[in-house]
């Protein structure tokens, strides 16, 4: 997982990039941006393709570990993740994993067309616009 923050409160994700340190934890870079103590949302324009990497049942279990232990910074402080898909059927077809999403990682999931979509609809959670994340 590679984190671009150069562009904070705007963080880039991408999943099926390696991170800068393969040795350090796929988690550091998420911990030190929580560290901060300011909003951001996360992005990705990936689409919803699967990656390469299948994660393991023990990647799961330290997934879900770490969200634990870290769930009320990422409510506080993460707004959204907001998806790039162009295909429609996709985006669609996610509206129902969204609610399961945001009840795990404590903050909304969000399926936006273009790179556009996705930058207004991040500036409107920043500015504590309310967003209607079921609306998307």
């Amino acid at each position: 997982m590679q984190i671009n923050a150069s562009q904070f409160p705007l963080v880039w994700m991408r999943f099926n990039a390696p991170g800068t340190d393969p040795e350090a934890s796929p988690f550091a870079e998420f911990e030190a941006l929580l560290a901060r103590k300011e909003t951001f949302v996360l992005l990705n324009d990936e689409g919803l393709e699967k990656g390469d990497h299948e994660h393991s049942p023990e990647e799961k279990k330290q997934t879900s570990l770490w969200m634990k232990r870290h769930k009320s910074e990422l409510k506080a402080f993460v707004k959204a993740a907001i998806y790039i898909e162009p295909n429609i059927a996709k985006r669609m077809a996610t509206k129902a994993f969204a609610s399961v999403y945001e009840k795990f990682w404590g903050y909304p999931m969000l399926m936006v067309a273009t790179k556009d979509d996705a930058l207004t609809l991040a500036q409107q959670f920043l500015s504590n616009e309310q967003v209607d994340a079921r609306a998307r």
